[in-house]
C-alpha cells in the first residue's frame, strides 16, 4: 500500500469531534500537534493537493507517515491539550516557546507583615502582587531603587530582617524606618507600601496630590523633616511621570497588543505591554520554521497557540488586542480560557476604533523590524557556515554541529557533553549529557568512543554534517580511531586548539592566543580570521560544550559531597535526603533557605530544619 493510500485510510478513521492531531514522520517522531472542532475535517484540508495551502505545511505534508487522534469533550479542551503536548513533544513544526526565557517582573510581598519589592521572573498564586512585564531587569532595579528610597519600604531580606538585632546603614541615612527592630508599626509602614502600589498601578494623579497635601500640613505642624522627605517624594514623583505620556485609550486597565510579521522564512509575534495606558515595554518572539502568510488558517492557529503558552506564565491583562479578526468562536474560546487563568474578565478583540488601530499599527512595525533584523543575522550565520563549508572543504554546508567535550576531575566522575548547533544557533533541545560507564581512569580516547558510540546508535537524530573535538592533533586521531570502530567515518570531524603567539623578538609568550582547526589527514592547522563569523560559529560551540561538560562535572561532585554532608544529620534518612536535594539541588541553596521553607516539605518539621540548617553552616 502506498503512502497516500495510508495516509487516506487514517484519515477515513478520524474521528469527527474536537480534539488534536498528532503528525509523525517515518520513526514515530512528532513533527506538528494541531487543535480543531472537528478532527476529521480538519486533518483533510492538509491533503487536497489545494495550490492554498502553505509552503509551510506542504513541507509537513512531505514528512507526514503516520497520524495520531486524541479526542476532547471540548474545543477548549483541545486547545489546552495542544499547549501541553507541544511543551512536552517539542514539535519541529509548531509555534513553541522556549522554556528558558522568562521576563522579569516587579513582586510585592503583600503576604509578609512588612511587604518589600522583589524581581522575580515566575509569577505564582501566592499572595504577592505582581507588575510588569518590564523591559528589563535594570528598569525593575531602578524602579524598585526609586520606590524604596520615596516610599523607604526596606530592601534587606527576611532572613536578614529576622535576624537583625539594630538598624541597618540603610536606616542611618533615612532611607528606612527600620521595621526589622520595631521603630514603626506594621500599620504605618503599611501605608508606605500603599503609596508605591498606587504608583506601580498608574494612580498617580492622586498619589500626587495626596504626597502635596501631607507635606503641606506637615509644614504647618512644623514637622520640617517629614515635610522635606515629602517634597522631594513628590519632586521625583513628577520627574519620573514627565518621561511616561499615555498613549492607549483603557487608561485604567492593562492592554496587550499583539502584531506579527514574516514570510517564507519564518514568523515574528510582537507583543506591547500598555499598563494603565502607558506603554511599559515590548518583546519580540521569532519562529524560523514557521510560515503563515500564504493561509488565514494558518494565521489563526499559530496566534491561538502563541496566545495559550505564552500566557501560562506571563501576566494577563484586561484587554488583548488581536491583529486578525480570529472569528467568534476562537476569540471567545481565547477570552474565556484567559479569564479562567486571570480569575477576572478578560476581552479579546481586533480593534475598530481608531486610537487602538495606531497601537495595532505600532506592533505590526516592531514585528517587521524584529523579523528583518532577525533575517539580516541569520544571513550572517549562513556566511559563516559557508565559509566553514569552504575552509574545511565539506560536501555541504554544516547546518548540524556537534561538539563532545569531555570532563574529569583525578580521573573521577568522568562525564562527556555533546552540545548542537543548528544553522549556526544552540539547539538546547539536543544537548545531552553522559556518565562514562566503562572507562575507569583516565582515557580520553575510550571515553570518546563510548559517548560516540552511545550517540551515533540513535538513528532518530539526524547526522551531524560535522564533529568538532576540543584539542589538536591527539585528540583528533582518538576521536577519528572512534568514528572509525562505530562504522561512521563518512562523518565529516575536525578538531579546535589554541596556540601561543609570540609578543616579541626575545620570545617571550603572552596570553593571546588564535584558533587552529586540525583536519583529519592534514599536517599543517587551517587558521580563521580572528573577526571571522565561521570562526565565531566554532569557538562558540567549543566554549558551549566545555561549559556544558563542566557544569554537569560540578553538579555530579557537588550532589556527592552534598550527601556525604547529609549522612550525618540525625533524622534525615534517605527519603528525606532525596526530597531536600530534589527541592533545593545543593549545599549552597539549603544554606540560603529559611527553616520554614525547609520545614514545609513533606516529613519535615522546624526542629529538623534547624538541626539541618546548623550542621551545614
Amino acid at each position: 500500500m502506498s503512502k497516500k493510500e495510508d495516509i487516506k485510510e487514517i484519515i477515513s478513521d478520524a474521528p469527527e469531534a474536537p480534539g488534536v492531531y498528532l503528525m509523525k514522520n517515518r520513526m514515530g517522531k512528532i513533527l506538528y500537534v494541531g487543535k480543531a472542532k472537528n478532527i476529521k475535517n480538519r486533518v483533510r484540508s492538509y491533503f487536497t493537493g489545494s495550490k492554498d495551502l502553505s509552503s509551510k505545511t506542504r513541507m509537513l505534508v512531505a514528512y507526514i507517515e503516520d497520524i495520531e487522534f486524541l479526542t476532547t469533550k471540548t474545543e477548549l479542551e483541545a486547545l489546552l491539550l495542544e499547549a501541553s503536548l507541544i511543551k512536552k513533544h517539542k514539535p519541529k513544526f509548531n509555534i513553541r516557546l522556549k522554556d528558558d526565557r522568562s521576563y522579569p517582573y516587579l513582586k510585592v510581598s503583600l503576604s509578609h507583615p512588612f511587604p518589600r519589592l522583589y524581581l522575580s521572573r515566575t509569577v505564582k498564586q501566592d499572595g504577592s502582587e505582581y507588575f510588569g512585564p518590564f523591559i528589563s531587569a535594570f528598569s525593575i532595579r531602578e524602579t524598585i531603587k526609586f520606590l524604596n528610597q520615596t516610599f523607604m519600604i526596606r530592601d534587606c531580606n527576611d532572613s536578614a530582617m529576622k535576624n537583625r538585632k539594630r538598624p541597618c546603614m540603610t536606616h542611618q541615612i533615612g532611607r528606612c524606618k527600620a521595621p526589622c527592630v520595631g521603630y514603626v508599626s506594621e500599620k504605618e509602614y503599611g501605608e508606605d507600601v500603599k503609596l508605591a502600589l498606587q504608583f506601580l498601578r498608574g494612580k498617580n494623579k492622586k498619589l500626587l496630590s495626596g504626597l502635596e497635601k501631607q507635606m503641606k500640613d506637615s509644614a504647618k505642624e512644623e514637622h520640617f523633616e517629614q515635610a522635606a522627605r515629602l517634597r522631594d517624594s513628590v519632586k521625583a514623583l513628577k520627574h519620573i511621570l514627565e518621561k511616561q505620556s499615555v498613549v492607549a485609550t483603557e487608561e485604567d486597565s492593562d492592554q496587550d497588543v499583539l502584531g506579527f510579521y514574516g514570510n517564507e522564512n519564518g514568523l515574528t509575534i510582537e507583543c506591547l505591554h500598555l499598563r494603565k495606558g502607558i506603554l511599559l515595554g515590548h518583546q519580540h518572539h521569532h519562529f524560523p520554521l514557521v510560515n503563515i502568510m500564504d493561509s488565514e488558517e494558518d494565521i489563526r492557529e499559530a496566534l491561538s497557540s502563541f496566545i495559550i503558552q505564552y500566557y501560562e506564565n506571563n501576566l494577563i491583562p484586561d484587554y488583548l488586542l488581536l491583529p486578525v479578526d480570529m472569528g467568534k468562536d476562537l476569540t471567545l474560546l481565547i477570552e474565556k480560557l484567559l479569564t479562567d487563568r486571570k480569575k477576572q474578565k478578560v476581552i479579546a478583540k481586533h480593534p475598530v476604533d481608531l486610537k487602538s488601530k495606531d497601537l495595532l499599527k505600532l506592533a505590526l512595525q516592531n514585528a517587521e523590524e524584529s523579523f528583518k533584523a532577525q533575517m539580516r543575522k541569520r544571513d550572517e550565520r549562513y556566511k559563516g557556515l559557508d565559509e566553514i563549508q569552504k575552509k574545511l572543504q565539506l560536501k555541504k554546508s554544516p547546518l548540524r554541529i556537534e561538539c563532545y567535550d569531555i570532563s574529569h576531575f583525578q580521573g573521577e566522575a568522568t562525564v562527556a557533553s555533546q552540545v548542537v548547533f543548528e544553522n549556526g544557533l544552540p539547539a538546547k533541545e539536543h544537548y545531552r549529557r553522559y556518565k562514562i560507564k566503562s572507562v575507569h581512569g583516565v582515557d580520553d580516547f575510550k571515553s570518546m568512543k563510548e559517548v560516540l558510540a552511545r550517540r551515533l546508535a540513535h538513528d532518530e537524530f539526524e547526522d551531524p554534517d560535522l564533529i568538532v573535538i576540543d584539542g589538536g592533533k591527539g585528540q583528533l586521531k582518538m576521536a577519528m580511531l572512534a568514528l572509525k570502530e562505530c562504522g561512521r567515518e563518512d562523518i565529516p570531524i575536525c578538531g579546535l586548539a589554541k596556540a601561543r603567539t609570540m609578543a616579541n623578538f626575545s620570545g617571550q609568550e603572552v596570553e593571546s592566543t588564535e584558533e587552529r582547526v586540525f583536519l583529519p589527514g592534514r599536517e599543517n592547522p587551517i587558521t580563521f580570521y580572528s573577526n571571522s563569523v565561521g570562526l565565531h560559529i566554532l569557538t562558540g560551540i567549543r566554549d558551549e560544550a566545555h561549559r556544558f561538560a563542566i557544569t554537569f562535572h560540578r553538579k555530579l561532585r557537588d550532589k556527592n559531597s552534598l550527601t556525604s554532608v547529609l549522612d550525618d544529620i540525625v533524622g534525615l534518612g534517605e527519603k528525606r535526603k532525596k526530597l531536600l536535594l530534589a527541592a533545593f539541588g545543593d549545599i549552597a541553596a539549603i544554606r540560603r533557605a529559611t527553616r520554614e521553607e525547609i520545614a514545609d516539605l513533606p516529613g519535615f518539621n522546624m526542629v529538623l530544619a534547624e538541626r539541618i540548617l546548623l550542621h551545614i553552616s
